[in-house]
């Protein structure tokens, strides 16, 4: 035993506060820091050159990384949609009363990928079973949903639903819901590309969250 319990017990309760901080919710380090607008595109891209995609997954932090490396995706924004609240912060979202979801914005060059893929992607980094949120992310503000911008989405994105529905060996029921996009609103700066700008913090808070080993027991390895 321990010659000093007291300094012990002290010790892995600050350790448990610290998990629990990390833990909690995608996103609850933010800082107060402002909005910026649109993010410049890399040099040489036309925006007119580029289709959108909109996708919740639960965290956003989570969703970028996972379109990111996706061929003719060009860029990838952290932000909210489906709410009833104009140009929300993240601390109203977060709060589970503006009726958003936490999204993100994809910008792609339907030239070397397509809408499909996008789609083949979302699936795979979602639990379509959950209607209470994402992992360990609880509330509506996390569920899954994909926000058409045009009538071929629409179809494309019921079809790809459609098909898992029948799928015997897809994760059954999936509740994730298909709706049409209205306005997106860019979350702070801070949240934007967080995986690649705080390393250590993202991959030990989806590490901890258990969304990796749950998108294993849905879908089988990566």
């Amino acid at each position: 035993m321990s010659k000093h319990p007291m300094i012990k017990t002290t010790a892995l309760a600050a350790v448990a506060l610290l998990l629990t901080t990390l833990v909690a919710a995608c996103g609850e380090s933010a800082t107060t820091e402002t909005r910026s607008g649109p993010e410049e595109l890399p040099a040489g891209v036309d925006r007119e050159d580029l289709a959108t995609a909109v996708f919740a997954a639960g965290c956003f932090w989570c969703v970028e990384e996972a379109f990111d490396p996706v061929p003719g995706v060009v860029k990838t924004t952290s932000g909210f949609i489906g709410g009833q609240l104009a140009d929300p912060t993240y601390k109203e979202v977060v709060a589970g009363d503006t009726g958003h979801t936490e999204a993100v914005e994809v910008l792609y060059d339907p030239e070397k990928s397509s809408y499909d893929e996008l789609l083949t992607v979302f699936w795979r980094n979602v639990d379509p079973t959950d209607a209470g949120g994402q992992f360990c992310d609880r509330g509506s503000q996390y569920r899954s949903g994909i926000f058409y911008t045009n009538d071929p989405q629409k179809a494309q994105a019921t079809a790809s639903k459609k098909a898992l529905q029948q799928d015997p060996d897809a994760p059954s029921p999936i509740v994730t819901e298909i709706t049409e996009a209205g306005p997106f609103y860019m979350a702070e700066q801070y949240h934007q590309n967080y995986y690649q700008k705080n390393p250590v913090r993202y991959n030990f808070y989806k590490t901890a969250c258990g969304r990796a080993d749950r998108l294993e027991a849905l879908w089988g390895p990566k």
